[in-house]
């Protein structure tokens, strides 16, 4: 048990400071691949989409039928999954539009640096969003770690290619409110700190509690929350790189990938 503790608060911290990566793309980097982006982040879609479906909502409806019979545990699975769903959903409506993690930038942004200190606020708004809306992804990478060590592997996987493109999102505009790459890479990779604090707040306050029944509504909501994630987020960002198609290929792929990682593992 405690290995697993130890590999879960790892696979969230390395998840969360992917945004980091993004920051350092933004600066040695002269243009963006908007062709391997798309590919990632339709990767990474297709990795949470079926690992969603195939895995973790099974085993939430396992967990929640086993705690409350066949009827209400599958009728509590249900009621998880989009309960998941409507967290990230609120999480996203209360962030502004234009601090929104989320809106895409490209690398080409920093090429011409203007030391505008209005755009100061909007970065740091971008990485506040950034904790924000990570914090409960770090949940779900820990716990889906905590009790599956390869399935937690999976996730942090798809949600560290998925926190690239949001480390561009806070560097671009802190880089040229003050024209400094080590502030921007600073806050960038400070941004991804909420994961491993989501990763606290699982251990300590709901391990105490992981019986059949929370770990199944954790379960679900995981599903539900990886889900929107990917059709909000993860597929409309990468058709505005321009590479829809590619964006498609990589979703098949993630789906590919981990469909025989589940198969080797049986």
């Amino acid at each position: 048990m405690t290995d697993n503790v130890l590999l879960a608060f790892g696979l969230t911290l390395v998840a969360g400071l992917a945004t980091g990566i993004g920051s350092l793309l933004a600066f040695f980097t002269s243009s963006t691949n908007t062709k391997f982006l798309s590919f990632a982040l339709g990767f990474s879609a297709g990795v949470m989409i079926y690992v969603s479906m195939i895995d973790i909502f099974p085993k939430a409806q396992e967990s929640l039928v086993k705690a409350l019979g066949l009827e209400r545990g599958s009728w509590f699975t249900v009621i998880g999954f989009f309960g998941g769903m409507l967290l990230i959903a609120l999480i996203d409506k209360f962030i502004p539009k234009q601090n929104n993690p989320h809106e895409l930038k490209k690398v080409e942004d920093m090429n011409a640096p203007v030391k505008d200190p209005a755009l100061l606020k909007m970065g740091t708004f971008a990485a506040l969003a950034i904790g924000i809306h990570n914090f409960p992804e770090g949940i779900a990478t820990f716990t889906s770690a905590l009790q599956d060590p390869k399935l937690g592997i999976a996730i942090a996987a798809a949600i560290a290619i998925h926190n690239i493109p949001e480390g561009i999102a806070v560097s671009v505009p802190i880089y040229y409110a003050t024209g400094s790459r080590k502030k921007a890479f600073k806050l960038s990779f400070l941004s991804g700190l909420s994961e491993p604090i989501g990763a606290l707040f699982a251990f300590f306050l709901l391990m105490p509690f992981l019986n059949d029944m929370v770990f199944g509504i954790i379960f679900a909501a995981v599903a539900g929350i990886m889900v929107f994630i990917s059709l909000d987020e993860l597929l409309p960002a990468a058709k505005k790189y321009e590479e829809a198609h590619t964006s498609i290929y990589g979703l098949i792929g993630g789906m590919a990938v981990m469909a025989i990682s589940l198969l080797l593992f049986i």
